[in-house]
Order: C-alpha cells, then structure tokens, then sequence
C-alpha cells in the first residue's frame, strides 16, 4: 500500500465530516480530561490513590466491554453507534457542571462520570476505527489517519492551554460545559455523512456470537504482526497509566505550579504530538515501518523519564513548566508516528468484515492495561513516593521496544498487503 498524498481526501465531504465531527470532539476531550481531575484535586482535595481510581475507572471499560462492542460493531452499523456514542457522552458530562451549580459535587460523581465516559468511549472508537475502512479507499488510510491523528495532536497542543483558562476563568467544574457542546456537535457532523455504510457480510449460517468473538482472537494472535503490535501498545501504555496517575499531583503539589502553567506545560508538550503527526509519513519513508515503530517507542519513553527532573531544574514556576513542555514534547513526538502506522498497519492487513472484532480485541488488550497502570500508579505514589512512581512509569513504557525489536519487524519496510 503506497502512503496517500497529503491533499488527496480534501475533496472527500464525507471523510472531511468524520473529520471535523473529530476535531471539534478532540478539542472538547481535552478539556474535560484536565478540568475532571483538576477538579477532584483542588475542589475534593483528591490524592494520587483518588486519582489512580478516577484515571482508571474511565478505562475499565475496555477489558470489560471491549470484545463483545467488537462482535456489535461488526454486526451493526458502525456511524449510528458512534452517533448514540458522542450524545451518550454529551449527557454524561454534562452532569459535572449541574451538579456543582446545585452545591452536589462529590468525588464519587466524578468517579460514574468517568466510568461511562468510558463506556461510550469502548463503542465510539471501536466503531470509529472499524468505520474508517469503509469510508475511504484502503490506499487512504495513511492520509486519512495522518490527518486524524493532526488534528488530535492540535487539540493537545491547544486543549490544555484553553482548559486552563476556562478553569481559571468559570472553575473546573463549570469548564467541562464545553465538552457537552463538543460531543452535540461531534454527533450531528456524523450523522450528516451521506455515504451509504455498506451492510456486513454474513454467511448463510446463523452466526453466533461466541464463535465471533473466538474469530476476532484468532486473526489477532494468530497474527504475528498484529500480535506484537499487541503486546508493544499494552506495555506502553501501562507504563503510561502509572506515570499520569501520579503527573497532575506532581505538578500541582510537588512543583506548585497554577493550572494556567500546568496548562503551558501540557500545551508546549502538545507541540510534539502535532510535529509527529505531520512528520510520519516522511519518518517511516526515511525508516523503514519496522524501525520507525521501535525508534518511536524508544524516545518516547527516555523523554518521560528526563521530565521527573523538573523537581531540581529550577525553583521560578515558568522554567520549570518549559521544563516539562520541553521533554514531554520529545516523548510525544514519537506516540502520533507510531500511532499512525501502526493503526494503518492493522487495518490493512485485517479483512473488513473482521475489522471490529481486530479493532475490539486489540483495544481491550492495549487499553485493559490502563486502569491496571492507572490502579499501580496511585497505590505506588502512596507508598513509593510520587517521583520514583514517575520514573519507573516511564521505563515501563520504554520496554515495550522489546515486542517489536525482532523479525518481523526489523525488516518491515512497508505494509504488507491486505489478505484475501
């Protein structure tokens, strides 16, 4: 599969809906994922354990919903679940800025809110993902993927600066309104595509749903490449769950820094996420796929280890906040290039009709680990201390080189090409 040229989707309306619903929901995330936790911290008098919990909760879904939202998802249509998906969550979050208007916020509420987050969250993206395929022509997927990943990697870049304002301007708590604008949105551009989604194979016999959900493990451990893939993004991200467990704590209590410089901080640090999204195609086209996936993960996880440090850079607050920005963005240079091509990867090789069941299996493995990360992360900082909780969080993340490190990876210069 040959990488799509840049502008090649500009004229697709349909992709360039999917696009903007996207966007304006990438935007409307990020708000709320600085503005939930910020809340708990500085309104509820949170802990690391307290935000270990909250942090975890919203990813429990995975492991739990994950394979049987993929069986769904390869049977129903995919862009009404994503529809239901985003007005699911507008409700959900919107709860947030109710209850502290009527003097009824508690811990516990954040705790519902960010457990059913995350289940719209398990049918959004497994059915956003399995969607993509169906929608533009496979030899699209880089571009269309690359473009999906900018624009995430834009709402990082700016989300967390906005977030920071409007919690410093209407509180944390009250900012989480704009995430419930953003999912209205999201959920109207999707339903306004006009492409026909073409109905799901089936064979003639009746199917049953174990058996589907056995089919979808098999063509993923049954794959070598996807296997690793597998086992790669998993320790990557438990190593993640553990390090922003503890992050918001250490900066706000270790660092004594505002929200408006976390907000910087997380800002400049976006700045890599949009550097790497923009820059993939022409990595892997210097690289070689399987190099550029193991050199991805490698920085990745040197550049959180290097962010600890902070804590004896400098005593004035703007440094040590450019501090962060400055290897935080290394780090996420790294995660959209890696994302981007192992996304493209997998759907290329995956039949469509199993693209849900790939999609599920692979996100309840990869993001199964991230209560579990999220759980260690807060236990740790207890009684570990919040610095030595970060460091061992980013070298955890770093050994997830190790999967991909072997054939056949080390000589994968390109996707293979889709099985019959």
């Amino acid at each position: 599969m040959k990488p799509a040229t840049w502008g090649r989707l500009w004229c697709h309306m349909d992709f360039m809906r999917l696009w903007t619903s996207q966007t304006i929901g990438a935007f409307g995330r990020q708000i709320t994922a600085f503005a939930l936790p910020t809340a708990a911290i500085l309104l509820l008098s949170a802990g690391s354990f307290e935000i270990g919990i909250l942090n975890a909760l919203e990813d429990l879904a995975f492991p739990l919903l994950g394979l049987f939202v993929g069986v769904w998802a390869d049977r129903w249509r995919r862009r009404p679940m994503m529809v239901v998906a985003s007005l699911g969550r507008m409700i959900v979050v919107a709860s947030v800025p109710l209850a502290f208007l009527l003097g009824a916020l508690h811990l516990y509420l954040l705790y519902a809110v960010s457990a059913l987050i995350g289940v719209f969250t398990v049918f959004f993206d497994i059915a956003y993902q399995s969607y993509l395929p169906t929608l533009i022509e496979r030899t699209d997927l880089v571009e269309g993927n690359s473009k999906l990943e900018t624009t995430q990697s834009a709402a990082r870049v700016v989300g967390p600066a906005i977030a920071g304002f409007l919690i410093q301007l209407v509180g944390a708590a009250k900012a989480i309104l704009a995430d419930t604008l953003a999912f209205l949105t999201s959920a109207i551009l999707i339903f306004s595509i006009s492409k026909h989604e073409p109905t799901i194979p089936s064979s003639g016999a009746r199917r049953r749903f174990l058996s589907e959900l056995r089919e979808g493990a098999e063509v993923v451990f049954g794959n070598s490449i996807l296997r690793r893939i597998t086992a790669c993004t998993a320790t990557l991200n438990l190593g993640s769950g553990i390090f922003f467990a503890v992050f918001l704590i250490f900066a706000y209590h270790e660092l004594k820094l505002t929200v408006p410089l976390v907000g910087i901080a997380l800002t400049l640090g976006g700045a890599g996420l949009l550097i790497g999204a923009v820059s993939a195609s022409r990595i892997v086209g210097r690289l070689g796929l399987g190099p550029t996936l193991a050199v991805s993960i490698l920085i990745s996880g040197v550049g959180l280890a290097i962010v600890p440090l902070a804590l004896y850079i400098s005593t004035v607050p703007i440094l040590t906040a450019l501090w962060i920005g400055l290897w935080m963005g290394l780090s996420n240079v790294f995660i959209p290039v890696y994302n981007i091509n192992q996304i493209s990867l997998r759907q290329a090789i995956t039949p469509d009709r199993l693209q849900g069941r790939m999609n599920a299996t692979i996100r309840t493995l990869v993001w199964g680990v991230l209560p579990l990360g999220s759980f260690v992360g807060g236990i740790l900082g207890v009684y570990l201390g919040i610095l030595p909780t970060l460091v061992f969080g980013a070298l955890v993340s770093t050994l997830g080189v190790v999967w991909i490190s072997f054939a056949p990876f080390v000589s994968l210069r390109d996707v293979p090409p889709t099985p019959s």
